[in-house]
């Protein structure tokens, strides 16, 4: 499949979902009476591609099916290449930055013409935290004031983002420059509304810009419910290998499959293949691998790759022959920015190469951790340490309210309350806890089901209504 260009059965697929979603939308429109007041044509096209007959057919087919409101496309007006590359012909050409309005309204300026309205369709008031990022990533406050002030004297703005908001499940997006950077579980941004709907000092602060040029009703704060619900003990738990079989039926294959040739698209896939008894394994390399694989040999870890490191040839020491090998992958998240974006297949894509040749016979395990797969654990299967393991807690709820569930001693994985997935954690931050709204909760026992890929748990954790604190987070209070 070719992306975002003229490539007939990409714009089959555009084309069938369009013809859904438009007449949804179509009612909604300002001039029908509705909210929709503009519609972008795509986003950033001009980072990915050229094809204007692409921009022309999406124009084309959403006024075939209805819309009636102006086109707009948005890109970076201080790149001239970008932005021209990104518009097309009946859509006003917007941008979209962070700081430097004044300037970056002139470079607009320059590019549309003195007639045409100025608009900054992504107002960047934050920006987004990749693990391992080190720190909570927060924008200078008195220069967004500045230039939120400046924009609004000349032209339109949208703020990106307004809501903080959460990559539930296993939803989070990816970035990629000289390495894999994957999204965290928040999405909070440094908005001016924070994940869990909190007001903030840049909330109050902008308001009061944009009160110089509109009347405003006053502030509405909704008094969010949140509680602490305390300490919650690990009661039950079980190793992955332990259940496995019990979990997911193998796919028996002579070759590698990805994640997506097995039909699953997020989450883990895990690899098992045996080697012949009087063969041992004196090393292994992976040919095409996404994103993070823990290996074991005979149910021990042998091997931790991530990203660049599975292009390397991985030495074993141990010289068992006849070993059972395991390589649980992770799906970190797909990257959905630039021209990476047709090569996002997850596991081991191609080949496992075994002491330089290619080797053959798996069995292969789909571990989605969707409802119906969590509903087959079995905890009185076993446990043994220092393996991928699931641990289950469970805590009373009288009165449902927001809260953060804080992964303090537990190494890398992701957590589900009552069968959802809150989304993932890792030791390396800056997150340090994930938000639990409380409509995922029921009045009575709720189930937490924890699963840990390094063999590092905790006996409990702790559920409190403020998140555990990033390196340099700006607390404020209404």
């Amino acid at each position: 499949m070719r992306l975002r260009c003229c490539y007939k059965p990409y714009l089959d697929h555009v084309s069938d979902y369009y013809d859904v979603l438009i007449p949804k939308l179509v009612p909604y429109q300002a001039d029908k009476g509705g909210n929709i007041i503009l519609l972008q044509i795509e986003n950033e096209y001009g980072y990915y591609g050229d094809d204007t007959a692409y921009l022309e057919f999406l124009r084309d087919k959403m006024r075939s099916l209805g819309i009636t409101v102006p086109f707009i496309t948005s890109d970076g007006p201080w790149n001239k290449s970008v932005f021209k590359a990104g518009c097309v012909e009946g859509a006003l050409p917007t941008g979209n930055f962070g700081s430097s309005c004044e300037w970056q309204f002139g470079e607009l300026k320059k590019l549309i013409g003195d007639n045409n309205p100025l608009m900054c369709t992504e107002f960047w008031v934050g920006w987004f935290d990749f693990w391992g990022s080190g720190e909570h990533k927060t924008s200078d406050l008195e220069k967004n004031k500045v230039d939120l002030d400046y924009m609004l004297s000349k032209g339109n703005v949208n703020f990106y983002m307004f809501l903080g908001g959460t990559d539930f499940g296993f939803m989070n997006g990816s970035n990629y420059d000289e390495k894999l950077t994957p999204d965290v579980t928040s999405y909070d941004y440094d908005a001016p509304l924070t994940e869990d709907g909190r007001l903030t000092e840049k909330y109050l602060a902008f308001r009061e810009i944009i009160g110089k040029y509109n009347t405003l009703p006053p502030i509405y704060d909704p008094e969010i419910k949140r509680a602490d619900f305390g300490k919650v003990k690990v009661n039950e738990k079980t190793d992955l290998f332990s259940v496995l079989d019990s979990i997911a039926d193998p796919i028996i294959t002579p070759y590698p499959l990805s994640m997506e040739e097995t039909d699953q698209d997020t989450g883990y896939i895990l690899y098992r293949t045996k080697m012949k008894p009087d063969e041992t394994v004196e090393e292994i390399r992976f040919d095409g691998a996404n994103d993070r694989i823990n290996a074991y040999e005979n149910q021990v870890h042998i091997f931790t790759a991530y990203d660049k490191e599975l292009q390397n040839t991985q030495k074993i020491s141990s010289k068992a022959s006849g070993a059972v090998y395991d390589f649980l992958v992770e799906n970190m998240g797909r990257v959905n920015f630039g021209h990476l974006l047709e090569e996002q297949r997850k596991g081991i894509t191609k080949a496992l190469c075994v002491n330089t040749h290619r080797h053959f016979g798996f069995e292969i395990y789909n571990l989605p951790f969707d409802e119906k797969q969590l509903e087959k654990l079995d905890f009185s299967k076993g446990y043994k340490e220092n393996v991928p393991a699931f641990y289950k807690l469970e805590f009373e709820a009288t009165d449902p309210a927001d809260t953060f569930v804080d992964m303090t001693g537990f190494g890398k994985g992701c957590v589900f309350i009552n069968g959802f997935n809150l989304g993932r954690f890792w030791e390396i931050g800056p997150q340090k806890s994930l938000y639990l709204p409380a409509p995922l909760l029921k009045k009575g026992t709720n189930t937490l089901i924890i699963f840990e890929t390094e063999g590092k748990s905790a006996d409990n954790v702790c559920l409190a209504k403020d998140p555990a604190p990033y390196s340099n987070i700006r607390n404020f209070a209404l």
